[in-house]
């Protein structure tokens, strides 16, 4: 697959790129696809949620009141998880949500993934760029360029730079990351993949076969 090079300014450069069909014309496998999407959102889990049982409520022990006589039901501890203020029964309690992954199986669900972006053109690769600042308005020049200002982006660059980062950090629908970064959500999450020259040869070196 041919693909055109763009400047920063939208305009051609002359050049042109061959995306490996290994990575981006193979046969998508949407389990996959599932497993890696799964397996990274159930990484953004913190699994701090706690809530208190019984033994852990602060509370006297004593019996409430006498076992028979009263006409109610028996009581026991103020603490029962029947009262307000009680423990609570089956809380959820501290836990590690991830889960392994193979990592021929995760390189396939990005292989699929970047190849639903070739097959959808929604891929575009521009010459590598720097800003001479971390400014917010030099990337919203460079989404307008594009015409790219209303669709949710990513741009992957070979390796990190901090200004463009910074520039784009403030925006809602823009997101920065370098190719050793790259992984299947933040793929399909996007509808336009910016690639730059560099990270195209990187991630050919990194996926493929």
């Amino acid at each position: 697959m041919e693909v055109k090079v763009l400047n920063i300014s939208g305009k051609e450069t002359g050049a042109k790129v061959q995306l490996s069909e290994e990575i981006f014309g193979i046969e998508p496998n949407d389990h996959a696809i599932y497993l890696d999407v799964k397996q990274y959102l159930a990484n953004q889990r913190q699994g701090t949620h706690k809530s208190k049982q019984r033994n852990e409520i602060a509370g006297s022990t004593r019996k409430l009141y006498k076992q028979k006589g009263t006409g109610g039901a028996r009581a026991g501890s103020i603490k029962s998880p029947l009262f307000n203020g009680g423990g609570r029964i089956f809380g959820p309690q501290p836990r590690d949500y991830s889960f392994k992954l193979n990592k021929k199986l995760k390189e396939v669900a990005r292989r699929s993934a970047l190849s639903y972006k070739a097959q959808d053109n929604s891929v575009l690769v521009l010459e590598d760029f720097t800003f001479d600042s971390p400014k917010t308005k030099n990337f919203i020049s460079l989404l307008n360029a594009l015409n790219f200002a209303n669709e949710k982006t990513l741009v992957v660059l070979a390796e990190a730079n901090q200004n463009v980062y910074l520039a784009s950090r403030n925006l809602q629908k823009a997101k920065v990351i370098t190719a050793d970064q790259l992984n299947t959500y933040d793929v399909l999450n996007a509808g336009k993949l910016v690639l730059t020259t560099g990270s195209v040869k990187t991630l050919e070196e990194a996926l493929a076969k």
